[in-house]
């Protein structure tokens, strides 16, 4: 008898550790991945519909990634001068497609995974420069609180940041003449072209430098760094980033 109550016992002790690990895993895929995304991004990056996030490689690869964790999904759009703050306090897990030299911030930093090349572009009614150096002590369009490392290295002082809320904002500067030059990624020049959004005359782009970016992840987020690592080895892996990437080609 009294081994019949031993192993009643058993069993219920088994059964009640059976149910807690089913709890946490299911609370573990109910909890949300906050993906912080910037709101000065446009096409392919990211595309917002009155305020929602709508498509995107970043949301792309947000989600993928999610999926990877066992996690839902959430965006969280923020202005540029934001993302380092929601980083730092835990309001946001990752940020991704960016890199250490971009934003300055205490969180930790993935494997590069994603390739981004970052390129000059210039109208014809000016002389196309050569090398970055030519550029010196021309207004270049830049976007508010975004870092250019290559530039400021090769210019240094004669670097003459000409600032706009983004991108976007830059290229109507340029078709208006009051820029000649601007700073921009080539995945979003080459998206801009096939929607026929280049009204001016351009030379070919002259590039600054090659980029393998990452995730920026918060030394707040439940999800570790080796987590978030495997993660992205398996996207890689399985192609799903390079299917990302030529999605938006």
């Amino acid at each position: 008898m009294l081994f019949q109550h031993r192993c009643a016992a058993t069993a219920r002790i088994a059964l009640l550790v059976l149910v807690a690990q089913s709890a946490g895993t299911m609370a573990r895929a109910a909890a949300p991945l906050v993906v912080a995304v910037d709101t000065a991004i446009e096409m392919p990056m990211l595309r917002f519909d009155h305020f929602r996030l709508v498509e995107g490689m970043h949301k792309d690869v947000g989600e993928a990634l999610a999926r990877e964790l066992g996690r839902t999904p959430r965006f969280l759009a923020l202005p540029r001068k934001r993302l380092t703050l929601a980083l730092e306090s835990g309001e946001a897990d990752i940020l991704c497609g960016y890199l250490p030299e971009w934003i300055n911030g205490k969180f930790s930093w993935s494997q590069p995974f994603m390739t981004v090349v970052e390129v000059v572009l210039t109208d014809r009614g000016a002389v196309r420069p050569p090398l970055v150096g030519a550029l010196a002590d021309q207004p270049i369009g830049t976007v508010f609180g975004y870092r250019y490392p290559l530039l400021e290295l090769e210019l240094g002082d004669a670097f003459v940041r000409a600032d706009a809320p983004s991108v976007e904002l830059n290229l109507a500067k340029l078709t208006a003449g009051r820029l000649h030059h601007m700073s921009a990624i080539q995945t979003w020049f080459d998206y801009q072209q096939r929607q026929g959004n280049i009204k001016v005359p351009l030379h070919p782009p002259l590039v600054v430098a090659t980029h393998r970016t990452r995730c920026a992840l918060s030394n707040r987020s439940p999800i570790t760094l080796r987590e978030l690592d495997r993660a992205l080895d398996r996207l890689q892996a399985d192609g799903t980033i390079s299917a990302i990437e030529e999605r938006y080609r």
